[in-house]
């Protein structure tokens, strides 16, 4: 598993925990917004950081951190990650991890083997839209799969879909409501245009109103416990 960046402290990405964040090399998708495109090629990257060194700096910070979060990228495409976070785990940190849900059998045997205390997983579209806004073909029964190990697995979590109004109709996110019926937690992140894999979206995109994020909020709460905008 290549580390494509690591930072020592944040007080954001790991609710209510003083976290660091590793940062894995690759991904499987390639959503225009991404805004770590450099992490998406696996093999490519450039960081100072490996396994080694990661682990030697989170020996010196135990005790002052809460947890790490691991994100990418996309953590569960590689096999190596298990044995990572086991070396995490037994330094007594916790350990939120953050996925888009296309390796369920991986998310799965992370959970069974209590390695993970927080989930966050992206919810990128509708299945009929997946492949739109992934950018790729993307088995939408994994991602099935991936929601129904993580609304059940008894630990904390959430899904959350970036919100582009280019690409997600007030329909789609009515739909995305029905397809995680029952979850605990569901955040719409504003795209934020800084750095994405699709440059022209930082010149040339459209958002939905703050009036229009409450009326999509409302539609959701009919079939989720929680709805937020970030």
């Amino acid at each position: 598993m290549l580390i494509g960046g690591f930072q020592k402290t944040s007080l954001l990405d790991y609710p209510e925990k003083i976290s660091a964040i590793v940062f894995t090399q690759g991904c499987n998708f390639r959503c225009p917004y991404c805004h770590n495109p450099e992490l998406l090629k696996n093999g490519s990257n450039t960081s100072e950081w490996s396994i080694t060194s990661v682990l030697d700096f989170l020996k010196t910070r135990v005790g002052k951190l809460d947890g790490v979060v691991v994100t990418g990228g996309e953590p569960c495409l590689h096999k190596d990650l298990t044995s990572f976070l086991r070396e995490i785990k037994k330094l007594g940190f916790l350990i939120k991890l953050d996925t888009n849900g296309s390796n369920p059998d991986m998310l799965e045997s992370l959970i069974k083997e209590n390695l993970v205390d927080y989930i966050a997983m992206d919810i990128k579209a509708p299945f009929k839209k997946y492949k739109n806004v992934a950018g790729v073909d993307v088995n939408v029964d994994d991602i099935a799969k991936s929601i129904n190990i993580v609304k059940s697995c008894g630990i904390d979590y959430e899904f959350r879909t970036t919100v582009l109004k280019s690409l997600l109709t007030v329909e789609d996110f009515e739909q995305i409501g029905k397809e995680i019926s029952g979850a605990k937690r569901y955040y719409l992140q504003k795209f934020v245009p800084s750095k994405t894999l699709d440059e022209r979206l930082l010149k040339d995109f459209s958002n939905y109103s703050d009036e229009e994020f409450l009326s999509i909020c409302k539609l959701l709460r009919l079939h989720i416990n929680f709805v937020g905008v970030r």
